[in-house]
């Protein structure tokens, strides 16, 4: 029977360390390898799944708590969650195992080598536990096994490939996940007052987005709004979908409105890319530009070859920047995607493709 393969996120290198050491005292174990936050985990998962995760609560750029969330939506793995600050009895440690993690170990505060691996035998027991949880029956696993992974198809119909969209304003639909507020963020500062409307969808939690959006709002010259019911997509602005819902674009004359939704997850999101990327395909067709960005998973990647398809100018963020390369790697080999583009280019692209439009 081959070893089973233990990812580490820590923030500490001292505790990767030991972490690392206790793993590979064991011969049932192996380190797959190591991470100082998630996002450098993210890439390390997109090369590779591992068995079983240790995850530590408390990690630099993202808290390990949002991490395992959007780790559940995406690839849900076995985790266990380490943590010098949250004691396993806490309503803390409730929340942590609700969001999907196998169990909550508490480290010494002062994380001290010695104590930690006190806790060696305990430690292995848990990670050997998580794994054989995860591989019973389905009617054993926890309730918040993630749900079928639905397609655009759950929100609105495919769209018609030999459909005619008349001309109008050119509009530009963007799609990210993780690593994403940082990247566009770079790209949105970098368009001027005039660019062409934009609508974005981002994965984050509700009420986070609306935070988000005024942040950006005071670092772009364009507006940058959370979008509501009916808001019109105009030159210079950019709506992003609020979290746990869905954000489609619907023609209204000779311009775009978003229209918003629940429904279900697709691509276990909502918002999903997937649902704008193919409402974009259906009403805008060759007025639109698609543009796909960091991310885990493929949401995305089917929207994008849709609006390629419907002849929209489809770009792609380059390997070389994306900070997890999954969604843009779906895309492009799926065959949606006409550009691929590093991040800093991708404003100039934009750019150009739409002046062109609008001659």
């Amino acid at each position: 029977m081959s070893a089973i393969r233990v990812l580490i996120i820590a923030g500490s290198a001292g505790i990767r360390g030991v972490l690392a050491e206790i793993v590979a005292q064991d011969p049932g174990l192996e380190v797959m390898g190591t991470a100082a936050d998630p996002f450098a985990g993210a890439r390390r998962i997109e090369d590779e799944i591992p068995d079983v995760i240790i995850l530590d609560a408390d990690t630099p750029r993202m808290d390990g708590l949002t991490f395992l969330r959007k780790l559940m939506a995406q690839y849900p793995l076995p985790v266990v969650i380490i943590s010098s600050v949250i004691d396993a009895a806490s309503p803390a440690a409730t929340e942590i195992l609700e969001a999907g993690a196998m169990d909550v170990i508490g480290l010494p505060k002062a994380g001290a080598r010695a104590h930690i691996l006190a806790s060696a035998d305990a430690i292995r027991k848990k990670l050997r536990s998580a794994v054989q949880r995860r591989l019973r029956s389905p009617a054993d696993l926890p309730s918040q096994t993630v749900s079928p992974k639905l397609t655009a198809d759950a929100i609105l119909p495919p769209p018609h490939r030999r459909a005619k969209v008349s001309p109008t304003e050119p509009v530009v639909c963007i799609g990210a996940s993780t690593g994403g507020t940082e990247s566009l963020r770079v790209v949105l500062e970098t368009l001027p007052r005039d660019c062409p409307g934009i609508v974005i969808v981002q994965h984050m939690p509700k009420r986070f987005t609306e935070t988000f959006a005024r942040r950006l709002d005071a670092l772009c010259q364009i507006s940058v709004k959370e979008a509501e019911p009916n808001d019109p997509v105009l030159p210079g602005h950019a709506l992003i979908a609020p979290g746990n819902r869905h954000m489609l674009l619907r023609r209204r004359g000779h311009g775009y409105v978003v229209e918003l939704k629940d429904g279900p997850l697709v691509s276990r999101h909502r918002p999903s890319v997937d649902v704008l990327f193919r409402s974009a395909a259906r009403a805008a067709g060759r007025n639109a530009v698609g543009v796909i960005m960091t991310g885990m998973g493929d949401d995305g990647a089917r929207g994008l070859l849709e609006m390629h398809q419907a002849g929209s100018v489809t770009i792609a963020e380059h390997e070389s920047t994306a900070v997890v390369f999954g969604m843009p790697k779906e895309a492009i080999a799926r065959g949606g995607a006409d550009i691929i583009v590093p991040l800093p280019r991708i404003a100039d692209q934009i750019l150009a493709i739409t002046s062109k439009n609008r001659r």
